[in-house]
C-alpha cells in the first residue's frame, strides 16, 4: 500500500462586474443585510455572520451603514477612533473582522440629524475612502426601512446580493416582503431569508416555545422563491454577548445558537458561489 496525501484548497468567487456601477476591486462580494423594519435583530445577525465567515478563513469586512443608530462597535467590542494614512481611513478590527462605523466618529449619545445628500456622501466615503484591504466579503448592516441609505447603496455600489432578516410574526414579515421587493426593483439578488428569534428552547426540558409564531420565514421564502437560510432561536446568551461586545459565535462557538449562525454563514457562502457562477458578466442597464 502507498500513502496518499490530499490537499484541498478553496477560494471565494468574485461577483461579476456591473455596467451601471463603478467597480471596487478590493471587494469580491458586497452583501447587504436588511430587514424592512427595526427590532428584528438584524445587527445581531450581521455581526455573528461576519464573525462566523471570518472563522472559516475568509477575509471579512463589516460596514455599519445604520448611520442614525450605529450599534456595531458595541456588539463587536471595539472602542476608539480610526485614523487616516495617506488620506485613507483605517478600519478597526476584532474577531478577524475589519469594521467601519459612524459610531467610531461620534460620542455615544450624539444624535445625527442629517438629510439624504449627507447620508449619500458618508456611505460613499465609507465604501471608497476606507483602507479595507482585499476582502472576500463585505457585509453591510443597513438601517431599517427602505430609505435614503438603501437607495444610495443599491444605486451606486455593485452589490453582489442581499440577506433579509425577519422574525416569524406577521408584522415583521410584512416589512420583510417590502425589503425583498425593494432589492428586486434595484436588481439586487436576494440570497435568502434568515428567521431570527424563531423559538425559545427551555434549558431545563428542551421544549420549544414559538413566542413570535412559527413558519413565517419559510412561507415567505417559498412565496418569493428565495432560499430560506435558517432559524436563529431567541437566547439570553446572544443578548449578553451583544451587550458585552462578545458575539456568541466567538464567545461560545459550540453552543446550539452559535452552530445555527455557523450553518447560516455556510449557506450564505454557498449561495454567493452559486449566484456568481450563474450570473452573466454584466448587468443590462434599463
Amino acid at each position: 500500500m502507498r500513502d496518499l496525501k490530499i490537499r484541498i484548497n478553496s477560494d471565494v468567487y468574485r461577483g461579476p462586474a456591473k455596467l451601471d456601477k463603478q467597480a471596487i476591486e478590493v471587494f469580491k462580494n458586497i452583501i447587504a443585510v436588511g430587514s424592512g423594519k427595526g427590532g428584528v435583530g438584524k445587527t445581531t445577525v450581521t455581526v455573528n455572520l461576519a464573525v462566523a465567515l471570518a472563522q472559516t478563513g475568509a477575509s471579512v469586512g463589516l460596514l455599519d451603514a445604520d448611520i442614525y443608530g450605529p450599534n456595531v462597535p458595541l456588539m463587536m467590542g471595539i472602542a476608539g477612533r480610526p485614523h487616516a494614512i495617506d488620506d485613507r481611513i483605517q478600519t478597526l478590527s476584532n474577531y478577524g473582522v475589519r469594521v467601519m462605523s459612524m459610531g467610531f466618529l461620534t460620542s455615544d449619545d450624539t444624535p445625527l440629524i442629517w438629510r439624504g445628500p449627507m447620508l449619500h456622501s458618508v456611505i460613499q466615503q465609507f465604501i471608497r475612502q476606507v483602507a479595507w484591504g482585499e476582502l472576500d466579503y463585505l457585509l453591510v448592516d443597513l438601517p431599517p426601512g427602505t430609505g435614503d441609505v438603501q437607495l444610495s447603496l443599491t444605486q451606486t455600489v455593485p452589490l453582489m446580493g442581499a440577506i433579509v432578516v425577519s422574525t416569524p410574526q406577521d408584522v415583521a414579515l410584512q416589512d420583510a416582503r417590502k425589503a425583498i421587493l425593494m432589492f428586486r426593483q434595484v436588481h439586487v439578488e436576494v440570497l435568502g431569508i434568515v428567521e431570527n428569534m424563531s423559538y425559545f428552547q427551555c434549558p431545563h426540558c428542551n421544549e420549544r416555545t414559538y413566542i413570535f409564531s412559527h413558519g413565517g420565514g419559510t412561507a415567505t421564502a417559498a412565496k418569493f422563491d428565495v432560499p430560506f437560510l435558517g432559524e436563529i432561536p431567541i437566547c439570553v446568551s446572544v443578548r449578553e454577548g451583544g451587550d458585552a461586545g462578545k458575539p456568541i459565535v466567538a464567545m461560545d462557538p459550540a453552543s446550539p445558537v452559535a452552530q445555527a449562525f455557523a450553518q447560516i454563514a455556510g449557506r450564505v457562502a454557498a449561495q454567493v458561489s452559486v449566484a456568481n457562477l450563474n450570473k452573466p458578466n454584466a448587468m443590462i442597464i434599463e
